[in-house]
Order: C-alpha cells, then structure tokens, then sequence
C-alpha cells in the first residue's frame, strides 16, 4: 500500500517557523498535484495549501497566504510547507496529500492518497 509520510512537525512559539515534509514510501508522485491539508482539535479538515503537478501553480488559504509556502522538489520526491510567523491558531494536524490531475486541487475528494498527519503545535 502507498502511503505518504510526514515529519518535520513538532512544537514552536508563536512568530517562530517550522518546515514539514512529505514523501512517498514508494512511487514517485512526481505526475501528481499535491496538497497540504489541517484539523484543528473539534474542528474539520480544513485546505492550506496546493501546488501543481509541474511546482509551477500554487494556492493558498486566506489564512495562511504570506506566512506559508508549498514548494515540491520532483528531484528528491519530496513536498514541503515552509510555516513562518506562525500563530497559535496554525496548531492543528497536518496532512499531505497526492492528486492525479494537473493541479492545483482545492478539495479534499480530488486528492487519492492522504499521510497519517504530523501534530503542529504553536504555544502563545
């Protein structure tokens, strides 16, 4: 089974940065569209950021448009979200997710492969 793996989450104080990644265990999602999705504790599921299958394309949630960016290094099969002054509101789990389609993808039921999430935690 293909999954995606996340890591790079942790705790940091609110202003601080942080930097996640995703990577497949196996296969290349380097045709993929891909996307960063976040649950709050008692909350939905919620779209931050997309990037298309080529990086050229990005999108982001209003919430988080200036402070966090989505890159992707097809070289290294790999999708990032770069998180600057980040906010205690930002704390949620993240998930990474892979869509077949030219991308950006907006919506949860467009993206066919989801990671198991990495906890991001802002302390005020």
């Amino acid at each position: 089974q293909v999954q995606l793996v996340e890591s790079g989450g942790g705790l940091v104080q609110a202003g601080g940065s942080l930097k996640i990644s995703c990577a497949p265990s196996r296969r290349t999602f380097n045709n993929y569209a891909m996307g960063w999705f976040r649950q709050a504790p008692g909350k939905e599921r919620d779209f931050v950021a997309a990037i298309s299958w080529s990086g050229g394309n990005t999108d982001y949630a209003s919430s988080v448009k200036g402070r966090f960016t989505i890159s992707k290094d097809n070289a290294k099969n790999t999708l990032y979200l770069q998180m600057r002054s980040l906010k205690p509101e930002d704390t949620a789990v993240y998930y990474c997710a892979a869509g077949y389609g030219l991308g950006p993808l907006y919506h949860e039921s467009q993206y066919d492969y989801w990671g198991q999430g990495a906890q991001v935690t802002v302390s005020s």
